[in-house]
């Protein structure tokens, strides 16, 4: 039996040896960061060829001013996603936010909070119907937010033919204001950001989101009330869509039906998926989301310093969306992940335990101290 012992034992330090130090892989949220660094040094490189600063203050203000909007659309679709749900009445609910502001503030400052809680509580309500409907009518994410926002679309074309309401001045002051090339809005993002961080990392709730959107069933089994996670998902998605309608009311200095036209929606949607959220959900961060509206901010800043032709810019867009699409896909199927995990297992065995015991035939570093202990029993 000593023997045997010897025998084993050169094997399990020769695996150790060869597997060596293995090296942390940089995660999505680090990658979509290095690739904003990137795309803002050749967009600094192509402005400056051109003789133009692209940091010029009022190019700032022009790249914050899209990520505020395009932004808070954004966090809020990441977090149905994370649930592996979807949202496509986004854009509709900006449009109807904006209008239920406008006119309910009529262009009378004392009721500016009235206003924006009007806002908020459509948008609200808008989600939560979202919510119910996937949930409890079981009825597909794309379908029934698709019919949602179709819903809002006719009510929208029936009663308002134009611009309606009036926003008083002191909060078309959301809008415009700045802080130097840092505008107010900007900061509010960042408010909403770090609040949605807190909720997905610190809170129950947020972890209920993961869990639900890795696997439903796991998810319920384990005691997770499903239905709870993907209605405060919609709803979330549905305030954060009437923050970005009352910004646009600010601006604008009225509501506008028409603002669904402007693709918050789909735009949302590939923010977040450039972001490294997985479309199948389960996995992804707000921080990665933002990285990837600054990506898109950047692009529609240079093509517009540069006057690039909108066709172009959407052909590059869609390009890079797909090539980050690609490029995460391939990082969950690398092959060299699944023998580092292997190889990890590998080593957590120890040599003669019930593992290796256990162990299928052809397995190396079982059939080594098995057929040694055979011969030895022979002789």
């Amino acid at each position: 039996m000593s023997t045997a012992v010897s025998t084993a034992s050169p094997s399990t330090g020769s695996a150790k040896s060869t597997s060596g130090p293995r090296r942390r892989r940089l995660g999505s949220t680090g990658i979509v960061y290095l690739a904003l660094v990137g795309i803002l040094v050749i967009s600094a490189g192509l402005v400056a060829a051109q003789g133009g600063n692209f940091f010029s203050q009022g190019n700032l203000f022009y790249l914050l001013s899209q990520t505020s909007l395009l932004g808070f659309v954004a966090i809020g679709q990441t977090f149905v996603i994370l649930c592996k749900s979807l949202d496509l009445s986004v854009g509709y609910v900006v449009a109807w936010s904006s209008l239920v502001a406008a006119t309910t503030m009529a262009g009378d400052p004392s009721r500016i909070w009235l206003g924006v809680v009007a806002a908020l509580a459509v948008a609200a309500g808008v989600g939560l119907v979202n919510g119910l409907v996937i949930s409890k009518l079981r009825v597909n994410s794309f379908i029934a937010t698709l019919g949602v926002g179709l819903i809002i679309k006719g009510y929208l074309d029936t009663q308002y033919k134009g611009p309606s309401g009036e926003i008083p001045k002191a909060f078309q002051g959301f809008g415009y204001t700045r802080i130097g090339p840092v505008p107010i809005s900007v900061i509010v993002l960042a408010v909403v950001m770090v609040l949605g961080v807190v909720l997905l990392n610190r809170t129950r709730s947020g972890y209920h989101m993961f869990a639900v959107g890795g696997n439903i069933d796991v998810a319920r089994l384990s005691g997770i009330r499903t239905d709870r996670s993907i209605i405060l998902a919609h709803v979330l998605c549905s305030l954060c869509a009437g923050v970005a309608g009352l910004l646009i009311a600010a601006r604008f200095g009225t509501g506008n039906a028409l603002v669904y036209t402007y693709g918050y929606d789909l735009n949302s949607i590939a923010a977040v998926v450039l972001g490294g959220t997985l479309l199948m959900g389960g996995r992804g961060s707000i921080m990665g989301t933002i990285a990837g509206v600054l990506i898109l901010a950047s692009l529609d800043t240079v093509f517009n310093v540069l006057d690039v032709s909108p066709f172009f810019k959407d052909v590059l867009r869609g390009a890079i969306i797909i090539a980050a699409v690609a490029m995460y896909a391939r990082r969950q199927i690398d092959p060299a992940s699944s023998r580092a995990r292997f190889r990890a297992l590998a080593q957590s065995v120890r040599p003669g335990g019930a593992r290796d015991r256990q162990a299928p035939p052809g397995s190396s570093s079982a059939s080594a101290p098995s057929t040694s202990s055979g011969k030895e029993a022979t002789r």
